[in-house]
């Protein structure tokens, strides 16, 4: 693996790696977070996870409770983020923040500075990934990589680094991130 600078991710700042389903978001945050100096994970969905009885999935016929569940877990997980990075950690933050959520969690963060990262594999790359994995992401609510990826790409704000990764390893990934991360920035 190349040892690539950091110097432009000092300690004490927030990276969020976003996308849709099965985009790689775990697996480029986890590479991430193991190449810099000093650095948490958050797992977004370790909130949804914790929630042990009342929870509601999107999808599910309550979509104002799943909406009120997925936003509570985004405001964890920045406050998260924020906590560690006041200890002088980087905090790399993974979950689903597309559509207009991206806006609001980037509002949520108070660390400075905030890097936003966008994985955007092709949808039949997400299909592939999400068939070759243990867990399941697609099904309720008429959700599959194509809708999601419609969500992403027409109603995400493009902010930060957007990378289109088909074809990319995580380590590419990871390597792109680091050598592009000017373009990452969007706050501080």
């Amino acid at each position: 693996m190349t040892e690539l600078p950091t110097a432009g991710l000092p300690a004490s700042s927030v990276v969020l790696i976003t996308g849709i389903m099965a985009a790689g978001k775990s697996t480029v945050a986890q590479a991430l977070a193991e190449r810099l100096p000093r650095a948490v994970h958050i797992r977004g969905d370790g909130f949804r996870r914790m929630i042990v009885s009342g929870r509601v999935e999107m999808g599910d016929e309550d979509e104002r409770e799943a909406l009120a569940q997925l936003r509570l877990r985004h405001r964890l997980s920045a406050q998260a983020a924020d906590t560690c990075a006041q200890a002088g950690w980087t905090a790399v933050v993974q979950d689903i923040v597309i559509g207009p959520d991206l806006a609001a969690y980037a509002a949520m963060v108070r660390t400075r500075p905030f890097h936003v990262v966008v994985l955007a594999p092709s949808p039949a790359t997400v299909q592939a990934r999400e068939a070759a994995r243990p867990k399941t992401g697609y099904g309720p609510g008429g959700w599959t990589p194509e809708v999601m990826d419609r969500i992403l790409r027409e109603g995400t704000p493009r902010t930060g680094l957007w990378l289109e990764t088909t074809g990319q390893s995580p380590a590419e990934t990871v390597d792109t991130v680091l050598s592009r991360l000017g373009e990452a920035r969007v706050a501080g």
